[in-house]
């Protein structure tokens, strides 16, 4: 029992976690999961009832489909994604699958419980449960601190399977070996050579698989795939006639086309430097391209920037193509990176800052929204020395209008007056900032006078970005905010059907 739980957590951790890398909205993907695995565990208690008289080679049976279909759920779910679209539909029946076979253990390890030692009910489900909620416990803190960070989601998973075959099926045949027919025995321990061959095999051919899976989700050459603790992360490159295209993914969402990023990052560091600038802090923004422009004026004294994954920073320190890209940003001695997140540290933040940039991806999951929360502005707010400003990357204001003005409307409820403005970036679309800062005068949309030689941004088409077109003016939204993340919804709502 002990075995099985470990193993059944690992298989609903493993499916939560997979559909927040590839769908995200995190709370959605658990409540699917969680909610028809405990309803499917129902089914399955009830089924296992008339097995109850067979219930040694009905338990092997038993383990042995679910250490298959556990073993290759992640497998199955992935290919679902990239090659079928059919993601969601395909967990709904792996999740109700692998929560039946989980429920159909409860009756037959009670049967065999008995069998071995007689005793009342209410010990006989003490022992039972206590054995269930321990591994559960050691099934839930492998997955994230062992299985996932050594060996990945697919493999993780199909070694999980192996080990609920040997725990489930070889030694339930041992132990009731002489309950069992011989050719009964042989069959159940062809049938467990057989789960073992298939998850072996499998496991062997997992790499191939989700280099193939993941590069059908991606129109570039990969050149870089790297799974870390907090995130997928892709480099995409595209070589042509003329300069290669550079693209960076994190869990599926474009960060940046090197076409055009520069449109991107110039618009956003330029109009916030031409107030005070001599201690800069970047939140997000670990690619280091925020950065290159906040280090190309020589009286930044300093630029802190706050990311939370170790590896992204090393692969813009590290990976050529990228650190071309960056300028070498990291390596200017005025720069310092902070290996946190940025919600945790600027509570305990001792330090204040001239300028503000707050470069975080789309808000379409609760553990990023709440980086667009009144709660998250109002800790910026208070990181900002007297006459420091902030500015926010905040989506389209096209393809997601309510997101883009329900950022603005938190921003301004964290007690900061605002100026939106918004520019065209190709591989986005239009593409909308926010720059504020305290009181209730909204700051000048300008530029330095000392602005350096941009390939995008002037002084007219910033005016133009001011200027919003009728159909995308102010809406009825409310505000982002840790207790409601109505941002989760918008961005959901939006996305989709644009």
């Amino acid at each position: 029992m002990f075995a099985c739980a470990a193993c059944g957590l690992v298989y609903e951790l493993a499916l939560v976690a997979l559909g927040s890398y590839l769908v995200g909205n995190s709370v959605t993907q658990a409540s699917i999961v969680l909610s028809v695995m405990v309803f499917a565990m129902g089914v399955g208690s009830l089924a296992a009832k008339p097995l109850q008289g067979r219930a040694v080679v009905a338990f092997a049976v038993v383990e042995g489909l679910l250490a298959l279909i556990g073993g290759v759920s992640v497998l199955v779910l992935y290919a679902a994604f990239a090659w079928l679209d059919l993601y969601v539909p395909a967990l709904v029946v792996v999740a109700f699958a692998v929560g039946a076979l989980i429920g159909a253990e409860i009756p037959l390890l009670m049967t065999l419980l008995q069998r071995i030692r007689k005793q009342d009910a209410g010990s006989a489900v003490a022992d039972l449960f206590a054995a269930d909620y321990v591994g559960a416990l050691i099934g839930g803190l492998a997955f994230p601190f062992l299985l996932l960070p050594t060996f990945g989601h697919i493999k993780g998973a199909l070694l999980v399977g192996v080990v609920n075959a040997v725990a489930g099926m070889a030694v339930v045949m041992w132990l009731f070996r002489r309950e069992v027919g011989r050719a009964a025995r042989i069959a159940l321990a062809l049938g467990m050579v057989a789960v073992l061959a298939v998850l072996g095999g499998t496991y062997t051919l997992a790499d191939g698989f989700e280099v193939s899976a993941r590069q059908a989700l991606y129109d570039a050459p990969i050149a870089v795939a790297e799974r870390t603790r907090y995130q997928e992360i892709v480099i995409t490159r595209q070589a042509g006639l003329g300069p290669s295209d550079l693209r960076l993914f994190l869990n599926g969402d474009l960060q940046f086309s090197s076409v055009d990023e520069y449109r991107y990052h110039e618009s956003l560091v330029h109009p916030l430097m031409s107030g005070p600038r001599g201690r800069v802090l970047i939140l997000g923004g670990g690619d280091g391209l925020a950065l290159r422009e906040v280090l190309r004026y020589r009286d930044v004294q300093s630029a802190t920037l706050v990311e939370l994954d170790p590896e992204m920073i090393h692969l813009a320190r590290t990976y050529k193509p990228l650190e071309s890209l960056n300028r070498r940003s990291f390596e200017d001695p005025r720069a310092r990176v902070v290996n946190a997140d940025a919600f945790s540290w600027l509570r305990g933040l001792d330090q204040r800052f001239d300028a503000v940039i707050v470069d975080m991806p789309d808000p379409d999951d609760v553990s990023t929204a709440k980086l667009y929360s009144v709660e998250f502005y109002g800790m910026v707010k208070r990181a900002l020395a007297p006459g420091g400003r902030m500015v926010v990357q905040s989506g389209s204001p096209y393809f997601a209008p309510k997101s883009f003005w329900s950022i603005q409307k938190s921003v301004a409820a964290a007690g900061l007056a605002t100026t939106p403005y918004h520019v065209d970036v190709p591989s986005f679309g239009d593409w909308g900032f926010v720059l504020a800062a305290p009181g209730k005068r909204p700051p000048a949309l300008a530029l330095p006078r000392d602005v350096p030689d941009l390939r995008f941004l002037d002084g007219a088409v910033l005016q133009a970005a001011a200027v919003f077109p009728k159909d995308r003016r102010t809406r009825d939204v409310e505000v982002n905010t840790l207790v409601h993340p109505r941002l989760v919804e918008y961005e959901g709502q939006e996305w989709k059907n644009s």
